[in-house]
């Protein structure tokens, strides 16, 4: 009911205010089980995609986001809530297995799932090469992927910076990429490597960002 209720005034308020450019709507599938990949430039992204996305899409987020106390603490829940995340503990050991659990989970009940390959925001705007958890996702469950190219939300809400601003927002649907059967016969590893190599090319097509050729690493909090 919460996401009910900020769908239909958030993303009529936003697109108001920031009019971002979206291309491609139509690829992403209406109905059914489906992964979005997309490249990560901002904090910002997972609710950009969410607002302008034709239907819900489950991101996850870091689970201090719904643990706050007070009215800050509420308030922030059910923003995050409301937007359809679901909290992951990044400091749990186990946090990358019970991330792709759920999105299994998320994925079983026929819903969107939200995905950034490349692990981490980019820093330097470049496109780092894609981890193979969005191949195994979408091997194992079966599904297609979207790849999606965000533009300009490094500048929406820069890194460090507290609230957004004004910018020119790009959004682009590529068409979905069906990997059934296409990998029988091949070792696993091997299979989900081209995969999401696959799916960077894509997100790559949409963007035009410059290749990293390297796995982005996670910035040591201090």
């Amino acid at each position: 009911m919460l996401y009910e209720v900020l769908h239909t005034t958030v993303p009529p308020l936003a697109r108001a205010v920031w009019r971002p450019t979206i291309e491609g709507v139509a690829n992403v599938p209406p109905t059914g089980p489906v992964l979005l990949a997309s490249n990560h430039l901002s904090f910002a992204d997972s609710v950009v995609i969410p607002i302008v996305a034709p239907r819900k899409v489950v991101f996850l987020a870091k689970a201090e986001y719904f643990t706050g106390s007070g009215v800050k603490g509420r308030l922030s829940k059910a923003w995050f809530e409301g937007l359809g995340m679901v909290p992951v503990d990044r400091t749990d050991t186990r946090a990358a297995l019970n991330s792709l659990d759920v999105a299994l989970e998320v994925l079983g009940r026929g819903e969107a799932f939200g995905i950034y390959p490349e692990g981490t925001r980019s820093r330097d705007g470049r496109l780092y090469r894609g981890r193979t958890g969005v191949a195994q996702l979408a091997l194992t469950a079966g599904v297609p992927v979207v790849p999606v190219g965000l533009t300009g939300t490094e500048q929406l809400q820069p890194v460090d910076a507290r609230w957004p601003r004004l910018a020119k927002v790009t959004v682009r649907f590529g068409e979905p990429i069906d990997f059934t059967g296409r990998f029988a016969g091949l070792a696993p590893g091997r299979a989900r490597r081209e995969a999401t190599d696959e799916i960077m090319a894509a997100i790559h097509a949409l963007t035009g960002q410059e290749l990293a050729g390297a796995y982005n690493d996670r910035p040591v909090e201090t």
